[in-house]
């Protein structure tokens, strides 16, 4: 999802920053979005790194207009089965890395500025087995309420981007490894999983002046699976 984002984005006229901790990953994504992408690697759940991140930023253009706050794994584990280890690893970075992403973004963010962050359908409904991934998703969504109403006299709008099942490789493993007598959500009412270019569509929609009147929202894109 966070590179179909940056495609679109870049399509759009945006120079792209990207980071991610699989350099090869990286280095693909940025030649895949061509002369508008930058990549730098990095761990969102380390702070050097994000330290490493806004400086190159800063230098390089001095400000940031949109931040999406992408970077999430999850690990199977019904409640007797979770490890520190998997707990440690969605914690890390899906939510210190969210919150100090955002941090260290602060300084460079513009008036007017977008913050979209990327939470899961898990978080709204009951799906066994992934219950610290929905956890740190949900508090993902209760983040986007505060940061909203913190940054408001900057004009910065903070919203929740909910994605539901979508076709992506990291999804898919995840979803492969449920055991085949699990029901791993209510079915999709539009009868396919998502794809990852709607939900960069719905990024772009968020980040741009469409949307200059919404903040601290949560905005579903699942097919209509939460809701119907």
């Amino acid at each position: 999802m966070g590179l179909a984002i940056a495609h679109r984005f870049a399509a759009e006229g945006a120079t792209v920053s990207m980071t991610g901790r699989r350099k090869a990953a990286l280095d693909a994504a940025v030649e895949q979005v061509g002369s508008r992408g930058i990549g730098m690697p990095g761990d969102t759940s380390r702070l050097d790194d994000l330290d490493r991140l806004f400086d190159h930023i800063a230098e390089r253009s001095g400000r940031l207009d949109v931040v999406v706050a992408n970077a999430g794994v999850g690990d199977y584990g019904p409640l007797g089965e979770i490890t520190e280890e998997a707990y440690d690893r969605a914690t890390s970075i899906n939510l210190k890395g969210t919150v100090f992403a955002v941090q260290k973004a602060l300084p460079l963010l513009s008036p007017g500025a977008g913050v979209i962050l990327l939470s899961s359908s898990a978080a709204l409904r009951s799906v066994p087995g992934l219950g610290v991934y929905a956890a740190t998703k949900a508090a993902i969504r209760s983040l986007a309420r505060t940061w909203a109403a913190e940054l408001a006299d900057r004009g910065i709008r903070v919203n929740a981007l909910t994605p539901g099942p979508v076709a992506t490789p990291g999804g898919n493993d995840l979803r492969a490894a449920f055991p085949q007598s699990d029901h791993t959500g209510a079915p999709i009412p539009l009868g396919r999983p998502g794809r990852p270019d709607e939900v960069a569509a719905t990024a772009l929609s968020l980040a741009g002046s469409q949307s200059s009147f919404t903040t601290g929202a949560e905005l579903l894109v699942d097919g209509g699976a939460t809701q119907l």
